[in-house]
């Protein structure tokens, strides 16, 4: 039975101004960052007494230390041993293959650095992160789509399957142009959309500082085990499981019970929706000049 309705893709992966090519997946993730910082950083943390000065210290370095993480897991996926001929690959996070779950242990890092050197809370930190997480993975997702990178299974009657008709289509091996595939891409933003709104939903309750990184790190890992039955791009690696699904495993039966237990000790000194102390009482700080 052939589909009812096909969604062709047909635009090519790469801009081409002139001689100069540009990857729509960096596009998209420059725009994600942009809109992260604007949508959803500086409206939480400027109002919490935290400078624009200091918050774009943290920003790129957080950011860094994301793409990073995110493309070293990436290769742990992948299997170290396929770079001892090109090492350079290790960290070539220009090329794509990233893991979202790299991301946020690498941004979690740096986030942990830079608060203690900053005096700032780390979980007030932490929250914006999450929130930056939700506004721009969708946003990044769209680089995926035109990639045609992260695929669902053969879909052929699916009224939303995607199709891709460009030879330059960045699709993972096995995969073949003018078939229909589910658009699992897609699925990932949806679900990190569906966390942010959760997200947004606790904040306006005013729940204390913290609160929204404990809550997103076992929504994710649900929305991981959950999206990633349908990633069919991705290999399974035991009883039926892909890499992300079991991480999603270990983050739910380790942290979930450590996010709850910080939960009940109370995370944060005061509800996210008061302000924190403004920076003039805060300390100088090498990493950026108070506001």
């Amino acid at each position: 039975m052939t589909s009812l309705a096909v969604i062709h893709i047909g635009i090519d992966p790469v801009l081409h101004l002139g001689g100069l090519g540009i990857h729509w997946y960096g596009v998209m993730y420059a725009v994600a960052f942009y809109v992260g910082w604007k949508v959803a950083v500086v409206p939480h943390l400027r109002p919490r007494g935290v400078s624009e000065d200091r918050i774009e210290v943290i920003l790129a370095v957080t950011i860094v230390a994301g793409l990073l993480g995110a493309r070293l897991y990436y290769d742990l996926q992948s299997g170290f041993l396929n770079y001892l001929t090109h090492p350079i690959d290790l960290i070539a996070v220009w090329k794509g293959g990233m893991a979202f779950f790299g991301a946020i242990i690498g941004s979690v890092a740096a986030i942990w650095f830079l608060a203690k050197r900053e005096r700032i809370s780390f979980w007030l930190v932490f929250d914006s992160a999450v929130l930056f997480a939700c506004v721009g993975q969708p946003i990044g997702r769209i680089g995926n789509v035109i990639n045609g990178d992260i695929l669902g299974g053969y879909a052929p009657t699916l009224p939303w399957a995607t199709a891709y008709t460009n030879e330059h289509a960045i699709l993972q091996p096995g995969f073949q142009n003018n078939i229909p595939y589910q658009p699992a891409a897609v699925y990932e933003a949806l679900g990190t959309l569906g966390i942010l709104v959760i997200l947004l939903l606790l904040r306006r309750r005013g729940v204390r500082t913290g609160v929204l990184s404990l809550a997103y790190l076992p929504l994710y890992a649900i929305s991981q085990l959950i999206i990633f039955h349908w990633r069919a791009s991705e290999p399974a690696i035991f009883l039926g499981l892909k890499q992300a699904q079991w991480t999603s495993i270990g983050v739910l039966l380790l942290g979930a019970p450590l996010a709850y237990l910080l939960w009940r000790r109370g995370v944060g000194a005061a509800p996210s929706s008061e302000p924190a102390a403004r920076d003039e009482t805060l300390e100088p700080s090498p990493l950026g000049t108070t506001g």
